[in-house]
């Protein structure tokens, strides 16, 4: 029977502290549908604030505070938005612009670092006046931590360029930030400076930060109470969120600071598995919390025989594709389980890479 459990599946597998506990339990509460939800109200303004805005909303989720900025920007259908082919919008959110939005996707590729290439960016804008035979570009967007490509930061300077290039040609810029407070960490830049260029921002509460729920998306108020609404027609209002506003109120004081520690460790474990036959890891590709581990070619090993041996050790891994495993560091994993992680790792290796016996 497995006694210990290192669950580095996502960050967002956290456990609400006591801390959080306690203020969901004596959140002060009111309708928030109806505007008066006061816990609501002060995160809104706190996270506001940290990003220079003017407005911010709670929402349910990243995938709906993305999708919500996207309607928001792109408000006539078979708009435009420009976006990286490897980006979450892209890839994990059931093509809800186009589904629900009515907006149209056209990629650019993601270098592996994941910025999109400039001149690419700028030769993919079509005309927002439109035109009669393809759709108007209202929007471009970011991706900052790139998840995957494996938590990497985009900087100022770059996000800076993106957002010359949209106003020049009379766009909008928004930032999908669900692991924005890493960047802002790994960077050493304020989380202002990193989105000053967007006109709207989505940042997650419950990856890094450790909150148990919900996201919020920040811009001027003009597009927060357009966002507003299209929040209560996706379903997105909610009651008493102060409950879930309180937990992340918490989560912005005690859990943003260890933001850095989680990256401590995500390049500690990273440094430990590269030492190992059989898998190879870019070390230097370790900017935040996040580590993508793939098998060398040649050895026995495969992610999914892998991911399971491990798990009967309590080691709990997602696979990313047959020949790839992603690890996530959060402020609930120890130093004591990267090291138990090693350990597990490198006799899973050096049992599974043994000779069969006929």
């Amino acid at each position: 029977m497995v006694m210990r459990s290192v669950d580095l599946r996502s960050d967002t597998v956290t456990r609400p502290t006591d801390a959080m506990r306690e203020a969901m339990c004596n959140a002060e509460v009111d309708d928030d549908v109806l505007g008066y939800d006061p816990t609501a109200r002060r995160l809104e303004e706190e996270m506001a604030k940290m990003m220079g805005k003017e407005a911010a909303l709670f929402v349910p989720s990243g995938t709906m505070g993305n999708l919500i900025s996207v309607m928001v920007h792109c408000d006539v259908r078979g708009s435009e938005v420009i976006l990286g082919d490897n980006c979450h919008i892209h890839v994990y959110e059931n093509g809800g612009i186009s589904t629900i939005g009515g907006v149209h996707p056209k990629t650019v590729k993601n270098e592996e670092d994941g910025t999109m290439d400039l001149e690419a960016i700028e030769a993919a804008i079509r005309d927002p006046k439109g035109s009669t035979f393809y759709p108007s570009t209202r929007l471009i967007c970011l991706e900052n931590t790139h998840a995957n490509s494996g938590g990497r930061c985009l900087s100022v300077e770059y996000t800076e360029k993106v957002g010359e290039i949209a106003k020049r040609h009379g766009v909008k810029l928004h930032i999908d930030g669900a692991r924005l407070f890493n960047a802002s960490i790994a960077l050493g830049v304020p989380v202002h400076k990193l989105v000053k260029a967007a006109d709207s921002v989505q940042v997650c509460l419950s990856k890094g930060l450790g909150a148990p729920v919900g996201s919020v998306i920040v811009g001027s108020q003009s597009f927060i109470e357009k966002a507003k609404t299209v929040r209560k027609t996706l379903g997105g209002g909610m009651r008493q969120i102060g409950v879930l506003c309180a937990a992340a109120l918490v989560a912005l004081q005690e859990n943003l600071p260890k933001l850095q520690h989680d990256h401590k460790k995500a390049k500690l474990l990273a440094e430990g598995l590269n030492q190992m036959k059989g898998i190879r890891v870019n070390v230097a590709a370790v900017e935040t919390n996040m580590i993508f581990m793939d098998m060398e070619d040649g050895s026995r090993l495969t992610a999914e025989k892998l991911r399971k041996n491990l798990e009967e050790n309590g080691i709990l891994l997602i696979r990313g594709n047959s020949s790839r495993i992603r690890i996530v560091i959060h402020h609930q994993i120890t130093t004591s389980d990267v090291h138990y992680t090693l350990s597990c790792f490198q006799q899973a290796i050096v049992t599974m890479q043994e000779p069969s016996r006929t």
